[in-house]
């Protein structure tokens, strides 16, 4: 794929010494940008490599390996992805979708760590719970739910994606006990289930003094008014849907690339930046994924991606169910046993980083660019120094 034009790191770079100005910012956030300001530039160090046939020369900078840069996610997700491949199993897969509402999100926002875990806890007692009812489908499951925080506007909006194999464990583990075909779970009885759970928790924090109320929200610091928000949301139907299976376990995995390290915007969205503005793509889900662009002041852009800094060390990617670390392996076994499949055909080939470079962009990190048979050689090590100073004299 070809680098794109513009980057997010150069729309920081260029604006985001202004916005640090005029915003003070907690410590997470400004970490953030100067990870992306600097990704894969000398402040970060890196290495000199040279062919040992035709003599060319390449510089390669580090990575700031930073979980919200859009440079470093196709590694770190190529890696992930193939420390899944080991856990499919040959059956369909559903991928379910937790939404919370408006009246949440506001909430949300000034309690990221408290009410993202409320949504995880939510979803994943709803999907378990609803799924061990012998009504439905009376089995023990596994699945992963990965936190997206984003609309395509880069407003905030979080939802939680979960990705199920098509059925589970009988009680006693003694056999497997498949979905119908293209079904699941009611999503009806889903998003009922999951309303009733996740109001219940958040209304046990807030008992607690566990919520913080700012802005327009401060009023909700009042037992009466916080109690009077939520109860149109006692009654109103919460989005919870079931998108259409992907098929068999290979479909699953080349669909959650898609998902799992996604960040906010990519650099390949990003048009134009001109004038004080900033120009992306984005995918209006309200009218048919019409194709739209839209232009923001550099500001406001900065601070719709900055929405979406997740706390420092919050877990977007969560396993439950038979997919836990603590049963992971022996159920993963035991499933196979009974769906008669090898362990080995679907464990995954050892690869090194630029085995997987290699694999997702068709270019050799080992051989010459130039004369195509010699090997590179790395001959020196750059060193790293302290941003934005200039880089050390290596003369």
């Amino acid at each position: 794929m070809p680098r794109p034009s513009l980057e997010l790191a150069g729309i920081f770079r260029r604006h985001g010494p202004a916005y640090r100005q005029a915003h003070p910012l907690p410590r997470h956030q400004l970490r953030l940008m100067r990870a992306i300001e600097t990704c894969r530039t000398a402040a970060l160090g890196g290495h000199v490599d040279r062919c040992g046939q035709c003599e060319h020369t390449r510089i390669s900078y580090n990575s700031c390996r930073n979980r919200h840069c859009p440079k470093c996610q196709s590694l770190a997700r190529a890696r992930w992805l193939e420390s899944r491949r080991a856990e499919l199993l040959p059956v369909e897969y559903f991928h379910v979708v937790f939404t919370v509402p408006e009246q949440i999100a506001a909430i949300a926002f000034h309690n990221q760590a408290l009410v993202y875990g409320i949504l995880f806890r939510a979803a994943s007692e709803t999907l378990l719970t609803i799924a061990q009812d012998p009504q439905h489908l009376g089995a023990r499951i596994g699945f992963f739910s990965i936190l997206h925080t984003w609309g395509q506007n880069l407003l905030h909006h979080p939802h939680l994606h979960c990705v199920v194999p098509g059925g589970g464990l009988s009680a006693d583990g003694s056999r497997w006990i498949a979905c119908r075909p293209g079904f699941f779970l009611p999503v009806r009885v889903l998003s009922r289930l999951f309303r009733r759970l996740f109001l219940e928790a958040l209304q046990q924090a807030f008992d607690k003094g566990q919520l913080n109320f700012f802005g327009d929200l401060e009023p909700l610091q009042n037992p009466v008014a916080f109690s009077r928000h939520l109860a149109p949301l006692r009654n109103c139907e919460w989005v919870v849907y079931a998108k259409p299976p992907f098929g068999g376990p290979q479909q699953a995995l080349e669909y959650l690339g898609r998902y799992t390290h996604r960040v906010a915007i990519s650099n390949q969205r990003l048009l134009s930046m001109d004038g004080g503005h900033v120009s992306f793509r984005w995918k209006d889900y309200r009218h048919h994924n019409k194709l739209k662009t839209m232009a923001l002041a550099a500001g406001e852009f900065i601070r719709r991606f900055l929405l979406h800094a997740l706390p420092p060390g919050f877990q977007r990617i969560r396993h439950y169910g038979l997919l836990s670390n603590c049963h992971r392996k022996s159920t993963l076994t035991r499933c196979r046993q009974l769906l008669a499949v090898p362990a080995n055909d679907l464990l995954p080939q050892p690869k090194d980083y630029k085995d997987l470079y290699e694999a997702l962009t068709a270019r050799s990190l080992t051989r010459c660019p130039r004369c195509g048979s010699g090997l590179m050689v790395r001959v020196q090590i750059l060193a790293a120094y302290r941003w934005p100073a200039r880089p050390p004299d290596s003369s």
